[in-house]
């Protein structure tokens, strides 16, 4: 088969603006355009947006989509096919049948499935009600997710996702468990309480049940009773009984419980202050995937307490707190390094905003910025981004860059302000002039844009160096754009192979992926495919799908890695799970084939039409050879001139000379 992708250097952009609570900052990304890169945007696009693929105003094409990746064994399709049962979308309501997708799905460690199938067991849907079965299932969810976290582990059936009853049912379900003594019932009735969820708000019964629950071992029950005693909520405040409940849950490996229990020694709250076991404890919740455990293991690596200092160590833990987009930390460029927080690091928000509010009547913009923070993510609070707005204005107004720069990308998305762009850009240039770096990178965009001011590529390149020499990933990935395309700047392969190599060692994925390309091609680098697999290899882990297509197709022709085709078909079908079309056209010629996997002509056509469903002209024309001949399906003429016209029309020799054929009397 002929190679379908040489190479593909993604264009996905990101937009960045820095946003925190006073210290920790964190960076937030807003994709944009594909528009900005090296090959067609409407591939790229077609690529990085696979997730919505699936996306349909008509549910009943969306079943049949749905049941071709179930039957096909993909995850995702199963699970949505559940879902749909469940809800009545496309199909009869049957939550028998969404049960049995679910479990499939779920079998092949789908959180989401996993998560539903635990509903089903939780409110008796399509299977007897077990609460033992649906705690099983939300624990393995939760193990790949952050359902949790505080406060409201417990509140696990009433997110929305899937099935919805109304608060007031599903608390007379909790009664009735709870008064058989089913310890996650208790825990449940518990947080109702809490929260003032269906019931009138207590927290005092929010504690009794708790402790019922507490006492027959369940972990969450554990520790949301060490947090009513932390609190003070229901009961006399008490530090060392709320570090005696973390202790009973963290030793069940529950992270929150070691977070928390970590916390406690580093206050030296309950028990004698130690940074050393605040940091065995952040260690064992951060493994685990905590993203304030890995900030606050970050902090101590990074100031020395409890471990020899260690940057790079500190790094790595911002880093991944950071892509969790939770506790985001601050690389300050000035010094090198990511700053510590003058804050605390887990407290209440809606207190802490009574905190800010006191202080931005004393007029100080740190103040006025993180109440600006706390309403425009709407954390414990109503979600206002007109307010956010105000407060942003308050603090930019008295020049504090931070708030200047995301005000100006509320005006430029259009959030509680009319868009504007002329205003992102006076906004993002007085960011900038301060030396804010997201401020250089943003007005850089509006530059290459040509949104709120003339377009000019060569003023582009200067903010975007700026900040790219300073250390921001995405700013050296978009000057490697530059560099490649010769836009600002005369082209030199040279120089934009050093900047995506930069911005890949900041794990920016499109940027390893790229850098791999040119490693690949032999552009501004020595070609080098083993140094190309490994790049791509690192991208094709972050699950950027085009990486994951080009090492399947290095494992298929043995190019810088030894040919081994059940490595090429696993790289394969990953891609092809998130919609790659050359991914879906190489499986099809695998299943064509019988290589690296029995030879199947039905799981051929599948593949093929997949991909010849997205335009692919040689899945197109492949499918068109099947359908002729009958390999797979009943043969019809008809159907394949209709697929071999397609792909003539892209320009597909075979497919043309195929129409000729057929032409001929």
């Amino acid at each position: 088969m002929k190679k379908l992708l040489l190479i593909v250097v993604s264009a996905l952009l990101f937009f960045t603006s820095l946003r925190a609570e006073i210290s920790p900052i964190s960076i937030e990304k807003l994709h944009l355009t594909a528009e900005q890169g090296i090959v067609q945007a409407r591939y790229n696009c077609g690529v990085i947006k696979s997730g919505n693929l699936l996306e349909s105003n008509n549910d009943i094409e969306a079943i049949k989509s749905f049941r071709m990746m179930a039957a096909d064994g993909i995850a995702l399709g199963q699970n949505n096919l559940g879902e749909a049962y469940a809800n009545g979308k496309g199909v009869p309501k049957n939550n028998q049948e969404a049960v049995k997708w679910y479990r499939l799905a779920a079998q092949h460690g789908f959180a989401k499935a996993q998560y539903n199938l635990g509903i089903m067991y939780e409110r008796g849907l399509g299977v007897p009600q077990n609460f033992d079965l649906a705690v099983q299932w939300y624990r393995l969810a939760a193990a790949q997710t952050d359902i949790a976290l505080r406060p409201n582990y417990a509140i696990i059936s009433n997110t929305g996702d899937g099935i919805t009853l109304s608060n007031s049912d599903i608390l007379k379900e909790y009664h009735r468990a709870a008064a058989k003594g089913i310890a996650v019932a208790q825990n449940n009735l518990g947080a109702f309480y809490e929260m003032g969820e269906g019931v009138t708000k207590n927290s005092a019964e929010a504690v009794r049940w708790y402790r019922q629950a507490a006492m027959q071992g369940l972990a969450q029950a554990q520790y949301n009773l060490g947090s009513m005693y932390e609190r003070g909520l229901g009961l006399p405040q008490s530090d060392s009984l709320a570090v005696h409940w973390y202790r009973m849950a963290a030793a069940q490996n529950l992270s929150i419980a070691q977070y928390s229990l970590g916390w406690m020694y580093s206050m030296g709250q309950g028990v004698p202050q130690s940074d050393v076991q605040a940091l065995q404890l952040y260690s064992l919740a951060a493994q685990q995937g905590l993203g304030r455990a890995q900030f606050n293991l970050g902090i101590l690596y990074q100031d020395g307490r409890g471990v020899k200092r260690n940057m790079v160590t500190a790094a790595k833990w911002y880093r991944l707190a950071a892509e969790q987009g939770r506790m985001k930390p601050f690389y300050d460029f000035n010094v090198g390094y990511y700053n510590t927080p003058t804050l605390v690091y887990d407290r209440n928000e809606s207190d802490v905003l009574k905190w800010y509010y006191d202080a931005t009547v004393k007029g100080l913009p740190q103040a006025q910025f993180s109440i600006a923070e706390i309403l425009y993510q709407g954390r414990n609070v109503k979600q206002d981004y007109a307010m956010a707005a105000k407060y942003y204005r308050k603090a930019a107004d008295s020049g504090f860059a931070l708030a200047q720069s995301n005000l100006g990308l509320m005006y430029y998305k259009g959030e509680g302000v009319k868009q504007d762009y002329s205003e992102a850009v006076k906004w993002f240039r007085l960011a900038a002039a301060q030396g804010l770096v997201v401020g250089q990178y943003n007005l850089g965009w509006m530059y290459y844009q040509g949104q709120g001011i003339a377009q000019n590529y060569s003023e582009a390149v200067k903010h975007y160096r700026i900040a790219a020499e300073k250390g921001l990933s995405q700013a050296q990935y978009n000057l490697a754009n530059a560099f490649y395309k010769g836009e600002g700047v005369q082209q030199n392969y040279t120089e934009a192979a050093k900047w995506y190599r930069l911005a890949s060692q900041g794990g920016l994925a499109n940027s390893q992926f790229n850098y791999g390309a040119m490693l690949y091609q032999g552009q501004g680098v020595h070609k080098n495919s083993a140094e190309a697999v490994k790049w791509y290899r690192y991208a094709a882990l972050q699950r950027l799908a085009v990486a994951e297509y080009n090492l399947g197709w290095m494992y298929y022709n043995g190019d810088g890695v030894k040919k081994d085709n059940a490595e090429a078909l696993k790289w394969y079908f990953l891609a092809a799970d998130q919609g790659n079309a050359h991914a879906q056209c190489h499986l099809g010629w695998m299943y064509a084939n019988g290589l690296g996997i029995r030879k199947n002509s039905v799981a051929a056509l599948k593949w093929y039409r997949y991909s010849a469903m997205q335009g692919n002209p040689s899945a197109q024309y492949y499918l068109a050879v099947m359908t002729e001949k009958g390999e797979g399906v009943i043969p019809n003429r008809s159907d394949a001139r209709q697929w071999y016209q397609l792909a003539a029309e892209q320009g597909h020799p075979q497919a043309i000379e195929a129409l000729k054929r057929l032409k001929r009397p």
